[in-house]
């Protein structure tokens, strides 16, 4: 019986061939972010560019209408992600099971609070593999979604006819 759930239910895949349209948009959008994003770290040489951030790119310029890509998803999710991870490796240390509590108190945190962001669910990972100051909370972490989430606002608003964000 087990086993029987492994081969899947049969049905076909959930998401819809894109357009070419909607592939060039999703593409230019996260090259554009991420240059953006990338500029500014630059000038002002602080870090800005947080490994998950190619993944919120996926959703927010990719599926700009999900949930999972909504500003206070992105903003929020990522911020507590980042908290949760450096509380952990504060309090108990770069300890295997340390890091595991801290991935799934993440993931439950982002459900309680109603902003997941799948894409910060690697934060509390990249917290434990860099070991950063507690600074890292605010660059990369809030800066960068918070410019993330600016480009995708101004892009996605210019390039499309349906509004981003769908709620705040």
């Amino acid at each position: 019986m087990f086993f029987d759930k492994l081969k899947g239910e049969g049905s076909a895949a959930s998401v819809p061939m894109p357009s070419w349209k909607e592939v060039a948009l999703a593409w230019l959008g996260g090259v554009l972010a991420v240059a953006a994003i990338a500029q500014v770290e630059n000038g002002l040489s602080l870090p800005l560019i947080l490994g998950s951030f190619g993944a919120s790119c996926v959703l927010v310029f990719g599926f700009p209408n999900l949930p999972f890509s909504q500003p206070r998803n992105v903003v929020v999710g990522h911020f507590l992600s980042s908290l949760i991870g450096l509380s952990f490796l504060a309090l108990f240390g770069p300890q295997w099971w340390s890091l595991a509590l801290a991935v799934g108190t993440a993931i439950a945190t982002m459900m309680l609070t109603r902003t997941v962001h799948p894409p910060a669910g690697s934060n509390p990972v990249i917290v434990f593999l860099a070991q950063p100051a507690w600074s890292f909370l605010w660059f990369p972490t809030l800066t960068g979604a918070l410019l993330l989430v600016l480009v995708a606002l101004l892009y996605n608003n210019l390039t499309r006819s349906t509004a981003y964000p769908k709620y705040w």
